[in-house]
C-alpha cells in the first residue's frame, strides 16, 4: 500500500492550477459570461435570447425581439460594464446584437 503524502493544499489553488495547466481559461470564460448575461439580464430579456457567444473579447447576443435589441443597443456600455463587474476581471470589449 502506498503512503499517503500529507501536503496540505488549499482546493482553490488546486482548481486554478488545474484549469492553467490544462489551459482551460478560454472555455471558462465562456460559460461564465454566459451565466452573468442570464443572472444580470433578468427573465424578461432572457426570454428574447435564443443564443450568446463570446469570440476573442466581443460578446454576440441574438435576441429575437428586434425592439428589446434597440433598447439594449442604448445601454451597450453600461452591460459591458456589469457583465465584467459580475466576473471580477475585464474580458468583454464589446457587445454586438443580432
Amino acid at each position: 500500500m502506498s503512503k499517503r503524502h500529507n501536503d496540505k493544499q488549499n482546493i482553490e489553488d488546486l482548481l486554478k492550477s488545474f484549469v492553467k495547466e490544462n489551459k482551460l481559461e478560454k472555455g471558462l470564460e465562456k460559460v461564465n459570461v454566459e451565466t452573468a448575461w442570464r443572472d444580470l439580464m433578468g427573465n424578461g430579456v432572457n426570454s428574447y435570447t435564443s443564443n450568446i457567444k463570446l469570440h476573442h473579447n466581443t460578446l454576440y447576443v441574438e435576441l429575437s425581439s428586434s425592439v428589446l435589441r434597440e433598447e439594449l443597443s442604448y445601454g451597450k456600455e453600461k452591460i459591458i460594464k456589469m457583465i465584467n463587474d459580475s466576473l471580477g476581471k475585464i474580458i468583454i470589449h464589446k457587445l454586438v446584437l443580432r
